[in-house]
């Protein structure tokens, strides 16, 4: 049967060799590029299908030749306003921090579910108002587990999943869409909720446990936002 592969890590595909391989260089997470852009994505899958024409294989691997649009930064958007935060020394510390950086987002987060009709938070099956205290947990060494999580490992990383997922949503709460890049630097740069997870990957990279050690390196944070 005939396939095609489409793929965002070149030297994954270069190892692998699927018989049809589409390189694009696009964020992880995004094979076919910014979310909502229909022509963009339908560009993507038409060149990686095209590829099935091809007989001059086994092994194809072709380059999609764009970034994709949303990777140029958005004239004009500004970050939701959060208040100013010192960055805790101690669990009780960042519960109260996060605390009110999320209360303070809170609205944002609410109007962007509205205007798009959905969310992609959830994954950690814990709500909002209940995070700063599980994240100050984990921040103190405790390794709790909620329901629908067998360890406290999965735990720990889908509430970091969620806590960016809000804070990405809550970005686009009004106007045009920002960049991808425009939201990572706003997170990771800006926000107290960025080096909370910053915190929490330098806990779990020194934990004995050897599951939070996993999910802490591989995670938590990008390597691009990792401290210098």
């Amino acid at each position: 049967m005939p396939c095609v592969a489409i793929g965002a890590v070149r030297v994954q595909m270069e190892k692998t060799q699927p018989p049809r391989g589409l390189f694009v260089p696009f964020q992880l997470g995004r094979p076919l590029g910014e979310p909502e852009d229909v022509a963009f994505q339908r560009r993507v899958l038409s060149q990686a299908l095209g590829l099935l024409e091809r007989t001059d294989g086994p092994v194809i691997l072709a380059d999609f030749p764009d970034d994709p649009p949303g990777w140029s930064d958005t004239p004009g958007w500004e970050p939701p306003v959060l208040p100013t935060l010192a960055t805790p020394t101690d669990p009780t510390g960042w519960r109260d921090a996060f605390a009110t950086e999320l209360a303070a987002l809170r609205p944002a987060w609410a109007q962007a579910r509205a205007r798009f009709g959905r969310s992609t938070v959830g994954l950690s099956f814990v709500s909002p108002e209940d995070w700063p205290a599980l994240a100050a947990a984990f921040a103190g060494g405790e390794l709790p587990a909620v329901a629908g999580h067998t360890t406290a490992a999965l735990t720990l990383r889908f509430l970091c999943d969620d806590i960016k997922a809000f804070y990405g949503e809550a970005g686009q709460a009004v106007g045009s869409a920002p960049s991808s890049r425009q939201v990572d630097g706003w997170f990771w740069r800006a926000t107290l909720a960025g080096r909370l997870l910053v915190a929490l990957r330098t806990m779990a990279m020194a934990s004995d446990n050897n599951a939070m050690k996993t999910v802490g390196g591989r995670f938590f944070v990008p390597v691009p936002w990792l401290p210098g």
